[in-house]
């Protein structure tokens, strides 16, 4: 594929896609139909990024993440890598916006780390962390820090529960478990789950 400024693009674009001059794309990622990336924004190798998605200057998309139809990363939200976002999952960047009063740049960042994966039409209120492999349920309000493999889910979100990185559900017994699908062990100490594998 040939790029407006006439070098070769490594990945593909839809036609209806609008790929702002600037903008920082890795190989082998799909943008789709009428999606806009602005300069500025930063997306990494093997991304989907689904029907009408925004991704604004200054946001940052890690490598093999995969956007559902309808989602905006706006500005100082970062998604590491293997993320999944659900369709029409919503981030933000303000607590108080104003129109009258524009923070002229001055957002509060959001951090989604590794292989963590949001649920359909959640909303992600912004400066909390996101853990690893954590997932959030569909329609969840996340409004503080979620921790590594737990499950939220609700308005607002609370612990339901805890996931393995393979997507198999997770059952303590005095602080210890093994996933049944890929046999990864796990502990359980004060509400902190880790790898021990």
């Amino acid at each position: 594929m040939i790029s407006l400024s006439g070098g070769y693009m490594d990945y593909f674009s839809h036609s209806t896609a609008v790929i702002d001059d600037g903008a920082l794309i890795g190989k082998g990622t799909k943008i789709w139909h009428f999606s806009h990336i602005m300069r500025g924004a930063s997306i990494g190798k093997n991304c989907v990024i689904g029907q009408n998605c925004f991704v604004a200057k200054d946001a940052i998309i890690g490598n093999g993440v995969k956007l559902e139809n309808n989602v905006s990363v706006y500005t100082f939200v970062t998604l590491e890598d293997g993320v999944f976002v659900g369709p029409s999952a919503v981030f933000t960047n303000d607590l108080n916006p104003r129109a009258p009063y524009p923070k002229g740049g001055k957002w509060i960042p959001t951090l989604v780390k590794k292989g963590a994966s949001i649920g359909a039409n959640a909303t992600i209120l912004c400066g909390i962390t996101i853990g690893r492999w954590a997932l959030i349920g569909a329609g969840a309000v996340v409004t503080k820090d979620v921790t590594d493999y737990a499950v939220v889910a609700g308005v607002p979100a609370k612990r339901i529960g805890w996931i393995c990185e393979c997507g198999e559900k997770l059952v303590f017994d005095s602080g210890k478990t093994t996933c049944g699908k890929c046999r990864r062990e796990y502990t359980l100490d004060n509400g902190i789950c880790k790898e021990s594998g």
